[in-house]
Formats: structure tokens, C-alpha cells, sequence
């Protein structure tokens, strides 16, 4: 499909991000699958080829470049390879901006020449098992104590989990506040108290190792504290639009992927003498989800040009989160409806597209929820 805002040196990058994938993801994943977790290896791999902290200045080794269709085109990529992992997404997208950007300069020379080169790997635990759209919900505490903090809490569905060196961990350093007393803390590998509970095994995205995480009096030093005490929220309202464009481009990558799928076999699968793609209901339905894919692409771009431009707002993000997460979703089911039997089969491609789509109307905030931020905009 064509993209109006990709330029030439956005192109060059997607062969790049193409290369690097179909060499050192492709050929491992299925086994990947199979164990529920990548090697570590892949990340110092994408490292070295330049495709982690895109964003983190130069002097720190990241890319430098604040333009988003460069991890938009990696997305889109790691979409058009099928792969469930490695979670290079959350960590270039969502927990990079974070430390980027919220941080001391002694954080940044601590964390991020290690986020870039793949030898860190990030994780960022908001979700509990009572807590998850609604982030003012969550009940893990961050104590003060001397020089640092005491961690009290439990995060669950946490992408990276297992691998990850650092997580950066919502928790509320003033109860009594609510919402306004979240705070956020990098926990490091490694600190007393921290542990990691089983790995999950989920309906989908079967290679991305999620866990729960668990804090029994984990001390974290005052020098892991991001920006101000009691200011957490915000810092979280600010970075929700990134990360919902984030899980949109997911799915409009995704969702391209099973069309193109789908009008192979169309071509090439008969039934009563000729191509099931030349019945006229068929031939609809694959018109009308190509119609629908550039819609949605072309409201990806307009989002994408409001991020670059600091002025995409919470309302766009959640319209483009929920409408390309559906979208995907609904493909999905009409992709596998397409290739009839074959498309029922566990190893078919499709049906693991279908079981992949499910999760994303529901992490990054919910359809509902979503539904609800652009319902109070509109005064209701």
C-alpha cells in the first residue's frame, strides 16, 4: 500500500528493517514461539544494526531522529514477518520516550547507551490483576526510606517481562492523593525484593515473554525516581498518545499483512472449477477491507504527522487506537472465514493472525475506554 508521508530515506530504512528481520528473526521464531521467549542475543543484533532508541540522542548512541515513521516502518515491518517477538515496540516506543525524556543526565549515561545497544532490555509495569486500563487503580506503594524506596506491589501482563534488565514500575509514593500521588521507578535487574512470577502462556503472541512481576520490600535508590515525585500521571497522559499510534500502527501493519495473504489464496484456491477470489462475494469482501486498510492508513498518517509535529492529541490517539485495533481484529475474522478449513488449522498463518489480533483492543486501554476519553470530549 502507498504511504503519501514515507520518503525515500524511509523506504531505504523499511529494506533495512527488512533485512535485519527476514536474517536474524524469521528463521528463529518458531522456536521462539515454542519456548515463549526470544534469545538475547536478537536484541544486541538489532543493536548493532542501528534499530534500537531511534529516538535517543546521538551522544548516547540512538538515532537521534524524532521523525516517528522510522519506528512506524519497523512496526509495519515486524508485522509483514509475522513476528511475535522480540518486544522491540514497548522498548523503542513507549519506555525509551520515557527515559529519554524524563530523566537526569546521570540516567541518561546510566540507561540508554545500554537501552541502544540491546545489552539492556526495557520493560514498563502499570498493569496489576486489580488494575488495568485505569492507571489511578493501582495499588503497588513506593515508600521513602533513607536513601531510597521501599517497592510493596504486584504488576501483571508485563511484555519484556522476563528478559528485562530494567522496568520502569508505576506505584504510589502518596496514597492518600489518589491519582496524583503515582510516582515511577526504574527497577533494575537484580535489586532485592524483585522477582518474577511464571511465564504466561496467552492466546497469542506466543514468542513476547509476559510475566507477572512481583516487589516484596524491593529497595529502589532515590536515584532511580523519574522526574518528580507524586508527578507520575502526568508523565503517563503524556506518553499514552505515543504508545496507542504505536499499538495502531501494529495493526494496520498487521492487518496488510492478512489482506496480502488472503488474495494469494484467493488466486490460487478453486473450488466449483475456478478461483474462490472470482465469486463476486468473495471479491467484495477483499475490496471492502482493502478500502477499509486506506481509511485507516490514512488517518495512521495524518496521526503520525500531529506526533511529529507535538500536537496529536489524546482524543485522535484513541480514535486511531480503537477504529485500527477493531479494524484489525475484524479482518481477522473475515481473512480466516476466506481460507475456509485451511484457515482453522493451528499452523496456518492466518489463524495465528487472528489469535495475535485479539489482544489489541484491549491492552493500551480498552475499546470501551477508549470510546469513553472521545465520548467526554465531545461534552457527554
Amino acid at each position: 500500500m502507498a504511504r503519501r508521508r514515507y520518503e525515500t530515506e524511509h523506504e531505504q530504512f523499511r529494506d533495512a528493517c527488512r533485512e535485519f528481520l527476514t536474517r536474524e528473526v524469521v528463521p528463529h521464531h518458531a522456536r521462539w514461539e515454542r519456548d515463549g521467549i526470544v534469545d538475547r542475543e536478537v536484541w544486541l543484533k538489532a543493536g548493532k544494526a542501528g534499530l534500537l532508541g531511534m529516538g535517543v540522542a546521538p551522544e548516547y548512541g540512538g538515532g537521534g531522529e524524532r521523525d516517528f515513521r522510522y519506528p512506524a516502518v519497523f512496526a509495519q515491518e515486524i508485522m509483514w514477518a509475522r513476528a511475535t517477538a522480540p518486544g522491540f515496540v514497548a522498548h523503542n516506543d513507549v519506555i525509551a520516550g520515557y527515559l529519554s525524556d524524563r530523566t537526569t543526565e546521570e540516567q541518561r549515561a546510566r540507561w540508554l547507551p545500554g537501552l541502544c545497544s540491546g545489552e539492556l532490555i526495557a520493560a514498563i509495569a502499570m498493569s496489576e490483576p486489580g488494575a488495568g486500563s485505569n492507571v489511578a487503580d493501582i495499588r503497588t506503594t513506593a515508600v521513602r526510606d533513607g536513601g531510597g524506596y521501599v517497592l510493596n506491589g504486584q504488576k501483571t501482563f508485563i511484555t519484556n517481562g522476563e528478559n528485562s534488565d530494567l522496568v520502569l514500575v508505576a506505584a504510589k509514593t502518596a496514597p492518600e492523593r489518589g491519582a496524583q500521588g503515582i510516582s515511577l521507578l526504574v527497577v533494575e535487574r537484580g535489586a532485592p525484593g524483585f522477582t518474577r512470577g511464571r511465564r504466561m502462556e496467552k492466546l497469542g503472541w506466543h514468542a513476547s515473554d509476559t510475566c507477572e512481576l512481583f516487589f516484596d520490600d524491593c529497595r529502589v535508590p532515590a536515584e532511580n525516581l523519574i522526574g518528580k515525585e507524586n508527578a507520575g500521571l502526568a508523565y503517563v497522559m503524556a506518553g499514552l498518545p505515543r504508545e496507542r499510534l504505536s499499538i495502531a500502527t501494529v495493526a494496520v501493519g498487521a492487518a496488510e499483512r492478512m489482506l496480502a495473504d488472503t488474495l494469494e489464496y484467493a488466486r490460487t484456491r478453486e473450488a466449483f472449477g475456478q478461483a474462490i477470489g472470482t465469486f463476486q462475494h468473495n471479491r467484495f469482501q477483499l475490496a471492502t477491507i482493502d478500502t477499509e486498510l486506506t481509511v485507516a492508513q490514512v488517518y495512521l498518517d495524518h496521526c503520525i504527522g500531529e506526533l511529529n509535529a507535538g500536537r496529536l492529541s489524546v482524543t485522535d490517539a484513541a480514535k486511531a487506537k480503537w477504529w485500527t485495533t477493531e479494524l484489525q481484529m475484524d479482518i481477522a475474522n473475515r481473512c480466516l472465514q476466506l481460507h475456509g478449513g485451511y484457515g482453522y488449522l493451528k499452523e496456518s498463518p492466518i489463524s495465528r493472525e487472528w489469535a495475535n489480533a485479539r489482544v489489541q483492543t484491549i491492552y493500551g486501554g480498552t475499546t470501551e475506554v477508549m470510546k469513553e476519553l472521545i465520548g467526554r470530549s465531545l461534552g457527554l
